[in-house]
């Protein structure tokens, strides 16, 4: 593990993150608190806040070295009895087993599924016995956990704040935030699975259309001191998580980024239908030189953050529109080529249902890139497989999508995105009833029958 230490004329980090008051005035720049702990202090003299290249070359960046082998084994035939046989016997080690580093990534990100637990949901296998969510899916061969976090879930139009979107369902517990992220993370590793930990750099949603600055940081007015944000509070939380015995296996840095990452404020409701433009000094849109490169100062800052940590925690950037050819050269262009970012991992949001491709294509535009940066893996970090709003036509594009990212060594693998949750990127994968949710047999199928082909256990 390497440390990094943290000058106190630069950072403080407090050891009781409720002790602010999101809902109170903002300070200026010379002395920003935040609702999770961070107090960055500097002046317009102040030379003593952390250069980005010095907390670059201070982490360690390296790129993953996992190679996946394809293989030639031909696609098997799914009969119940099969699935029943290989469930029932990954159920029975699942007491001894744990994800290795270098195995290929069957994951889902389930960050919801702790709010449906605290609403008394009951979860259900195909089998219609009572399991926990990380028994019914390490029954169906996913071995990687995906969950979201929010800097400060409970500020104004946030995410668990009063009237938005979990507030009223669950109560007014700050469900995506630093606590809740700890203590889910350490079921998912004490379940023996890998962590994806994804970082949204924002208090609600982040995704193309927006990525709202968090609500602590609204003052701030310097690219600079917002990247050393950035860094102190990417810092404190995976330092807390490996605290608290669930250090990630891989952090992502910004969650859909393609248009830039902080570059928003919300004006008047929690979902991003009024925001307004950050000033461009902070601006962090890809629309303009000065955006470009403060983005390249914030994924700099997170990244390095991450591997002062531990420099085994694999780092990922996340974009979206895979189908997009030349978008995707652009981005990959400006961060990496021309502005110097180094991470680990290239993770792209693959919907069917948004018009983002398929995933033969998916698995040619990694074959591709991979010819340019061959330092960089790649994963499909979010899809469903829904053809329309709504619907999956069980035209087998979740087995396909795992399959295609099988047959390149340039791929780790893909994260089904909310098996519960349904809408325009697909169909839930449970079916809800009065408080449980239980697997549904034909959905899980296309899992089972891809964990057979490869022999994965």
């Amino acid at each position: 593990m390497e440390s990094k230490e943290l000058s106190s004329s630069s950072f403080l980090i407090l050891s009781d993150a409720s002790s602010a008051d999101p809902e109170g005035e903002e300070n200026s720049e010379q002395n920003t608190q935040d609702s999770v702990g961070v107090v960055v202090k500097s002046s317009s003299s102040n030379s003593e806040r952390f250069a980005l290249d010095s907390l670059s070359s201070r982490a360690e960046i390296s790129s993953s070295s996992v190679e996946i082998s394809s293989s030639s084994l031909e696609r098997p035939v799914r009969s119940s009895s099969s699935v029943e046989n290989f469930s029932s016997a990954l159920e029975s080690s699942s007491s001894v087993w744990k994800y290795s580093s270098g195995e290929f990534i069957v994951g889902a990100d389930i960050s919801h599924f702790q709010e449906y637990e605290a609403a008394g949901y009951a979860f259900y296998d195909t089998d219609g016995e009572q399991k926990s969510i990380f028994e019914i899916l390490r029954n169906h061969g996913f071995n990687y956990i995906r969950l979201k976090t929010f800097v400060a879930p409970q500020s104004p139009y946030a995410y668990a704040s009063s009237g938005c979107e979990v507030a009223n369902a669950y109560g007014n517990y700050p469900f995506a935030g630093k606590d809740s992220l700890i203590s889910y993370a350490k079921r998912v590793k004490d379940a023996g699975f890998g962590l994806l930990v994804d970082i949204h750099y924002s208090d609600n949603w982040a995704d193309p259309g927006k990525q709202h600055v968090p609500y602590p940081w609204r003052s701030i007015t310097s690219a600079d001191v917002m990247a050393d944000s950035v860094y102190a509070y990417t810092y404190d939380l995976i330092s807390a998580l490996q605290a608290a015995g669930a250090t990630p296996d891989m952090v992502q840095v910004g969650n859909e980024i393609t248009n830039g990452m902080i570059r928003h404020a919300p004006s008047s409701d929690c979902w991003g239908s009024d925001t307004t433009a950050l000033n461009l000094s902070v601006n962090g849109g890809m629309g303009s030189s000065q955006g470009v490169q403060n983005t390249a100062k914030y994924l700099k800052s997170g990244f390095a953050a991450v591997k002062a940590v531990s420099s085994s925690i694999v780092t990922m950037a996340h974009i979206e529109s895979p189908q997009n050819t030349s978008t995707i050269q652009w981005w990959l262009k400006s961060m990496v080529q021309n502005q110097g970012v180094s991470f680990d991992v290239m993770g792209f949001s693959a919907y069917e249902s948004y018009s983002h491709g398929n995933p033969a294509a998916w698995k040619s535009l990694i074959q591709t890139l991979s010819k340019t940066y061959s330092n960089l893996k790649f994963v499909i970090a979010e899809y469903n497989g829904g053809n329309s709003d709504g619907s999956y036509d069980y035209d087998d594009a979740r087995y396909e999508t795992l399959d295609a990212m099988k047959g390149t060594s340039a791929s780790l693998g893909a994260f089904f995105w909310e098996p519960a949750s349904g809408g325009a990127w697909g169909e839930s994968m449970f079916e809800w009833g009065s408080m449980s949710l239980t697997a549904r047999a034909q959905d899980f199928a296309e899992f089972d029958a891809f964990v057979a082909k490869y022999n994965l256990r």
